[in-house]
């Protein structure tokens, strides 16, 4: 199985999950820019974060065979800050950079003018960037949330094929299906979507235009949901042409558009002594290097 999550805060979790994640077929994943779990309190925050995002990140899942990309954005939750709002005057540097595949996370959280002010400025910066667009619905008011977000997808002027909306469920994929938008849907151990609620989905809306994500992060999550989606397909009766289209086409058809995906083959992890910055993944500096007692790693 190849697969490619289009959704994942991999900044949140550890290298085990990279190597987990490669085992079961992951090649490629994009991460979109996100809240920290904690107010920031300057621009400083963003610019580092960012900063991880196109290099130390890439570098790490590199390292276990995994071609990381991400999405740049003030998201909907810290565009209710003051002290955020300012970022947005930075963003343009940084969509600019190599391995950043769209706007993202943009949107709604609680639906305010000042998330609607943030919204519209970064559907500017998509279009003037030639970039896609990746959509946060909100956790609550969810159907209120998507239409205002189509109707301001509408009004920007951006093409809906460059557009996914996502954290989907049974409520609000119909009116994104009409849309011309593409469908994300999060896959989730409690809350947003299941595996198989998923395939039901699927049967129903068939698989074009759909991405599957795992959306992982710091909270109660599995970056293998891709996998076991991919899994409950196959056990549905779908083929495994259809699962290499929902899990592989589908988000390279998508942030293919920004034309900077890099997907050629990485060898999964080999204990490189490679650094970043000076730092590696490994401790101790190579896998054959005996740590004396005392002896930091």
């Amino acid at each position: 199985m190849r697969i490619f999550d289009p959704h994942i805060h991999m900044t949140s979790r550890t290298t085990d999950d990279y190597q987990a994640m490669f085992d079961v077929g992951v090649r490629a994943l994009v991460e979109p820019a996100f809240w920290l779990g904690q107010p920031r309190t300057n621009v400083g925050s963003f610019t580092d974060y960012f900063d991880a995002l196109i290099g130390w990140e890439r570098f790490r899942a590199a390292q276990f065979g995994i071609r990381h990309h991400c999405t740049i954005a003030l998201n909907p939750k810290e565009a209710n800050d003051p002290r955020c709002v300012d970022v947005l005057d930075v963003l343009p540097r940084y969509l600019a950079k190599d391995g950043v595949v769209a706007v993202g996370e943009v949107g709604y959280d609680s639906m305010t003018d000042a998330e609607d002010t943030a919204f519209a400025r970064q559907l500017e910066l998509a279009l003037a960037h030639e970039l896609p667009v990746l959509v946060h619905t909100p956790h609550r008011d969810k159907l209120a949330g998507t239409r205002r977000t189509l109707a301001v997808v509408r009004e920007s002027g951006i093409a809906p094929e460059r557009v996914v909306v996502d954290h989907l469920n049974e409520v609000t994929v119909g009116e994104v299906a009409d849309s011309g938008c593409w469908m994300g849907f999060s896959i989730y151990p409690d809350t947003k979507m299941d595996e198989h609620r998923m395939v039901a989905l699927l049967r129903e809306y068939g698989t074009d235009r759909v991405l599957v994500n795992s959306a992982a992060d710091w909270g109660r999550s599995d970056p293998l949901k891709t996998h076991r989606t991919g899994l409950a397909m196959l056990a549905a009766g779908f083929s495994e042409s259809d699962v290499d289209k929902v899990l592989w086409d589908n988000p390279v058809a998508f942030y293919g558009q920004s034309g900077r995906l890099v997907l050629d083959p990485l060898p999964g992890f080999t204990a490189s002594t490679d650094t970043f910055a000076g730092n590696s993944v490994l401790r101790g500096g190579r896998p054959d290097h005996a740590v004396t007692p005392g002896e930091e790693r």
